[in-house]
């Protein structure tokens, strides 16, 4: 790559500084305390707090490839897709029309990129790291059932409408529980438990399965439908996983206990009124108010695209809320598409949109090549989850499920190199 004779040139200048700077010989380690802090400040902090330590991580790992001697860039084929991608998203910011507005977002996106490049080069160099990574997100899951059922079971208020009541009785209105996480939202903290509980399948089992049965159940008080079909999802695929490493002789009892547990869920759901209501909402399309409500927006979205297809409106929530208030429908105003592929498109253009789906064919297809790898099939299910969500929602978006997303791409992406280069 055209940056390595670059590196390689300040590498051989710092060398005499680098080979006796206490903290350049141990900078690994500064990395890797602002990537935990990433993930446990995500439980509570502000968006732009967790973003201080992506940005340190980063500025750290700039100074690592530019004094540690041998440190190099190598693109796989998924990472040359996801520099396609963010060219793409530069030209679509400097064709903006809301150029300001779209330049912060720009930035967003760049820290998020960012911290996937320091995590390869952080984690590359520190496998043995991945697996106390996978244990912080198993504690932040650990702390978010506790405080989920504490708000469940003493039924705390909606900060805002998150459900359609005009139709239920009131023993189907849901208590939808919205842990630590900021801004306080049920789907965020849904799409966020969907995003880490699979962290939980590379402890032990004797944690792994009751902590993971109170997640579950955590996840089940959000209420956030699109977190329950991405973990129906999650649960479809490890399942299948599961199936497909067993011996031959144990894939019946398998399959038994598959359905005779499915049956037992489908039977529980239809005695829960609440839970019932909330999840055979999802089929009544424009009857549910929030499902009219969506399908407005991507009405609006799809003509903005139209508009707009080819380099789209310049990324950023803000440059979004701007041009959407041309497009929406009197009443149904929207912060982003409620779907990450739309608002992709509607960003930054089709062809970025092909780049960036491009990036996780190639993701998905190194982790299925690496399935026998406790934490690739964790971070598989994990991205699994957050894609699934991501045709209803944009939460994949705000930093605790975004920089989840790229440590768990990282991770895929650092032990099929390692598989390759053996």
């Amino acid at each position: 790559m055209f940056l390595n004779p670059i590196l390689s040139f300040f590498q051989n200048v710092f060398k005499p500084i680098s080979e006796k700077s206490l903290i350049l010989n141990n900078i690994d380690w500064l990395i890797g305390v602002n990537i935990f802090l990433v993930i446990l400040t995500s439980t509570f902090a502000p968006s732009d707090f967790i973003g201080y330590f992506a940005l340190f991580a980063i500025i750290l790992t700039i100074i690592k490839l530019l004094t540690k001697s041998g440190e190099k860039f190598e693109l796989s084929n998924a990472d040359k897709f996801l520099l396609l991608y963010f060219i793409l998203v530069v030209v679509s910011v400097a064709g903006s029309s809301l150029f300001y507005l779209s330049l912060k977002g720009f930035f967003k996106t760049l820290t998020y990129l960012g911290f996937y490049v320091s995590l390869i080069h952080y984690l590359k160099d520190n496998k043995d790291k991945i697996k106390y990574i996978f244990f912080a997100y198993a504690l932040c899951v650990a702390f978010e059932t506790v405080i989920a059922f504490v708000q469940n079971f003493v039924s705390v208020g909606e900060i805002s409408g998150w459900q359609d009541t005009s139709r239920l009785n009131p023993e189907e209105v849901m208590t939808r529980v919205y842990g630590t996480l900021k801004p306080y939202n049920p789907n965020l903290f849904g799409g966020y438990m969907l995003a880490c509980i699979p962290a939980l399948i590379t402890l032990s089992k004797k944690i792994a399965l009751p902590l993971g049965l109170l997640a579950s159940i955590a996840l089940v008080f959000t209420g956030c439908r699109g977190a329950y079909i991405g973990y129906f999802v999650q649960l479809v695929l490890l399942g299948v996983i599961i199936y497909k490493l067993l011996k031959p002789k144990y894939k019946k009892i398998f399959t038994t206990l598959a359905v005779s547990v499915s049956a037992m869920i489908f039977l529980l759901i239809l005695s829960i009124a609440n839970l019932r209501a909330r999840i055979f909402s999802i089929f009544a399309m424009r009857s549910d108010s929030s499902n009219s409500f969506r399908f407005n927006v991507y009405q609006s979205c799809l003509h903005m695209f139209k508009d707009n297809w080819l380099l789209g409106i310049g990324v950023g929530n803000q440059n979004f809320r701007e041009i959407y208030g041309l497009y929406m429908k009197t009443g149904f105003d929207a912060l982003s598409a409620y779907n990450i592929y739309l608002e992709t498109a509607v960003e930054s253009g089709i062809f970025a949109l092909i780049a960036f789906l491009g990036f996780l064919v190639l993701i998905i297809k190194k982790a299925v090549k690496n399935i026998s790898n406790i934490y690739v099939l964790a971070s598989l299910i994990s991205i699994t989850g957050i894609l699934v969500h991501g045709f209803v929602d944009t939460v994949f978006f705000r930093p605790q499920i975004q920089f989840t997303f790229w440590i768990m791409a990282a991770v895929i992406r650092v032990y099929h190199h390692g598989t390759e280069q053996n």
